[in-house]
């Protein structure tokens, strides 16, 4: 039997709070952001962190959004490996003394690796002010993605943050990759 009470002080002591894994849907991410305003609200005393927070938090779920596959709604059959990496998704809030912590992975296609995986660097690589410029740019230039961003998303994130990004992508398969993505929102 696993020890649940291990489980529970284990994540007690790492200060997590809300960690989900399984199929994403609309309704999951509305329930999400409603626990995670109601916790926001119990642990934060700082207006401007705590909309920093539910503000990146926002923009991390529609990125998720992005990447899973909502063309079948339903239940995922456990037996179709590929409909459950296409769906599948993995969410956990934590925070330490100086910072807010949220991390999700997902599964993407290989062949979205390197696009996805640029785009950060660009990202990362930028001045705040660059940030600010590049943003304007999209927007100016509406160039948007089928799925809507045009990659709008990690740019809030990143100035919302004001962190770099922190990502890695994991070969699964011929397939797919892992991309596990992690932001910080440090504490005021």
């Amino acid at each position: 039997m696993i020890d649940l009470y291990a489980l529970y002080q284990r994540m007690h002591d790492n200060n997590i709070m809300l960690t989900f894994k399984g199929e994403v849907t609309f309704d999951l991410i509305d329930s999400i952001l409603k626990i995670m305003e109601g916790r926001l609200e119990q642990l934060e005393d700082n207006r401007k962190t705590k909309k920093k927070v539910y503000n990146v938090l926002v923009e991390c779920l529609q990125n998720l959004c992005h990447h899973i596959d909502f063309s079948e709604p339903g239940k995922i059959d456990p037996d179709d490996e590929h409909e459950y990496l296409r769906k599948s998704a993995i969410l956990i809030i934590f925070s330490d003394d100086d910072a807010y912590h949220v991390a999700t992975g997902n599964y993407i296609e290989n062949e979205s690796v390197n696009n996805l995986n640029g785009w950060l660097e660009e990202i990362n690589s930028t001045t705040k002010d660059e940030l600010r410029a590049l943003y304007k740019r999209i927007l100016d230039n509406e160039k948007f993605s089928d799925k809507g961003g045009g990659g709008l998303g990690f740019i809030d994130i990143a100035r919302k943050s004001g962190q770099k990004l922190k990502y890695n992508f994991q070969k699964i398969n011929d397939l797919y990759s892992f991309f596990s993505f992690q932001i910080n929102i440090p504490k005021n």
